[in-house]
């Protein structure tokens, strides 16, 4: 028996894009002004702290949440609606917290990021922003 000759199989996108130049010189971004690039450093360093602080509240939230369950065990036995209070405070009470936790979050980062546009810092993007 004679082998056979192994085709390639591609679909008409491949081989449409196979076919194509590569031009990445077309695709390459300009580069940012060094004041550009100051407030951008400037605008993630806020930003950072301010996720740092999100971060502990989320994790104070959580184990607090958890660290009240485990120190007082009574809630075990007193219910609402027939549910244990300490099911009502791992499973249910941490979510709006967590909510106003990612709300807060969000308006500080929001003003950061505008009070270093107002010095001077960042570029607007009017495209992004329509400002």
């Amino acid at each position: 028996m004679k082998p056979s000759r192994r085709v390639r199989v591609t679909s008409p996108q491949t081989r449409i894009a196979l076919a194509r130049r590569h031009r990445p010189g077309q695709h390459l971004l300009p580069l940012p002004a060094p004041a550009d690039v100051a407030g951008a450093r400037a605008a993630f360093r806020r930003q950072r702290r301010l996720a740092l602080a999100t971060m502990s509240g989320l994790a104070a939230t959580v184990l607090g949440m958890s660290g009240l369950v485990a120190v007082l065990p009574t809630l075990d036995h007193v219910g609402v609606a027939g549910v244990p209070l300490s099911w009502l405070l791992a499973g249910v009470a941490p979510y709006p917290l967590l909510l106003a936790l990612a709300v807060l979050h969000v308006r500080r980062a929001e003003r950061a990021e505008d009070a270093e546009r107002a010095e001077g810092g960042l570029a607007v993007d009017e495209r992004r922003d329509g400002r």
